[in-house]
């Protein structure tokens, strides 16, 4: 992977939303620049994977993946009736619970940013939490609409985020959902002060690594996406 000198190709799964840009108001397939910025300073090369269909043909000419933030995960995907505060993307949800094992088969690193890590969790079985603030009484994790939340995350030690972050990660959260029950194969590696499961990742020798929080959001700070591009070149 990453042969011949050339950047690991990663690709970035796309939002399903509608967008506005110049004169146009449209549905459309895009993703925050910042996860772009982040992939290409770690030193991988970005490609956007958008939501069509269930066909993994595009996962053979990548050597890693990102599984960005956005849109709640459906709760049918792991036998829930949807909380009045659920907003999910069906379409988006097919194609990344695909993605995640295409990825397994063909041995690919992951990385899963907010929606991401609990798209990882419920695909390895799990639960979610669908509402937070009705379990804290408080929403510290999402302030407010555009407000992103700041957390001190404490990291087990030995873990694989440990070793990439040490033993506690400063982190910008914007989730009103978490992990529930624990998806089989997953270890829980960092927690808010709250007790919020804030990082998971399988055990292993393949990369596979979710965080609640959002690293996008601090381009200085690129160790989750190198991480990710190290592990893409082997």
């Amino acid at each position: 992977m990453g042969s011949n000198g050339s950047r690991p190709v990663i690709g970035i799964t796309s939002y399903v939303e509608r967008a506005r840009w110049g004169v146009w108001d449209t549905a459309a397939a895009l993703v925050p620049r910042s996860y772009v910025d982040g992939v290409v300073k770690a030193g991988g090369a970005p490609v956007l994977l958008p939501a069509v269909g269930e066909d993994m043909s595009a996962l053979a000419a990548l050597d890693g993946l990102v599984i960005a933030g956005g849109a709640d995960v459906g709760p049918e995907r792991y036998g829930r009736e949807p909380h009045e505060k659920t907003v999910s993307r069906p379409e988006r949800d097919g194609f990344e619970f695909a993605a995640v094992r295409a990825a397994a088969e063909r041995g690919l690193p992951v990385l899963g940013v907010c929606r991401g890590m609990q798209v990882l969790n419920v695909a390895y079985g799990g639960t979610l939490t669908q509402h937070l603030p009705e379990l804290l009484r408080h929403d510290e994790h999402q302030p407010s609409p555009a407000v992103y939340g700041h957390q001190r995350i404490t990291l087990a030690p030995g873990s694989r985020a440990a070793k990439i972050l040490g033993a506690e990660a400063k982190a910008q959260c914007y989730h009103h959902q978490a992990v529930d029950a624990l998806g089989a194969g997953l270890t829980a590696v960092g927690w808010a002060a709250d007790g919020t499961v804030e990082a998971v990742e399988a055990p292993g020798d393949r990369f596979v690594l979710g965080v609640q929080w959002h690293p996008e959001q601090d381009i200085e700070d690129v160790r989750l996406f190198a991480a990710l591009v190290e592990a893409a070149w082997t």
